[in-house]
């Protein structure tokens, strides 16, 4: 709102204290400047279009109306409403199983598996028995233990110490008797499988 004298005033046009309040009467004391015009104009032309809108949905459903019974619009409303429903709970379940599997897939990585297949079947499996509770996999933890029982050859054991094999005497170039090339090879962890190939270099040089 721009104040009517004070505008005078900037283009020079100074009025006495009478012809303010001839002017308030007249006109009121401030007006809506040219944007503000401009705005109310864009903001009233919106609404007229929404009105017309919401007119047309209303007569084009009047029109599906035409006649028909009230037994059967109350049944297509029941019907609508039906799907509505339907449709906000296929949504909401999409959004939960997204949930399950984000936070399944953040707990497996935690997991270290002997191959891609047993995760992959391990992961099944528990995926069908876990719920979701407040952002929270509910039962994964006994899920995990009851399978490390029922399925261990899936999961690496962290538990047991790998073998480890002696350094070869200088005398001896045969290295120690007592480890085999098939015994090396199947040491699980990969810095001491390495070690002790280095260390048993003769088994793997015949």
């Amino acid at each position: 709102m721009v104040n009517v004298a004070n505008e005078l005033k900037k283009l020079g046009i100074e009025v006495s204290d009478e012809q303010k309040e001839s002017l308030k009467k007249s006109m009121g004391e401030e007006l809506y400047s040219k944007e503000e015009m401009e705005d109310k104009v864009k903001k009233a032309s919106s609404e007229s279009e929404q009105w017309k809108t919401r007119a047309e949905s209303a007569e084009k459903m009047l029109e599906g109306l035409d006649g028909k019974s009230p037994e059967d619009i109350l049944k297509e409303r029941d019907d609508w409403k039906r799907q509505a429903e339907d449709s906000k709970k296929d949504y909401e379940a999409k959004i939960a199983e997204h949930e399950k599997n984000e936070l399944l897939k953040e707990a497996f990585e935690e997991i270290e598996f002997t191959s891609e297949s047993a995760k992959k079947a391990i992961m099944k499996d528990i995926s069908e028995s876990v719920s979701v509770k407040n952002g929270k996999l509910i039962g994964f933890s006994d899920l995990i233990e009851e399978a490390k029982k029922t399925d261990a050859n899936a999961f690496v054991n962290k538990q047991t110490p790998p073998a480890r094999f002696t350094k070869p005497n200088e005398n001896d170039p045969g290295g120690d008797k007592h480890a085999t090339r098939e015994s090396i090879l199947s040491i699980k962890d990969r810095s001491e499988r390495q070690k002790a190939i280095a260390e048993n270099i003769s088994l793997f040089q015949q």
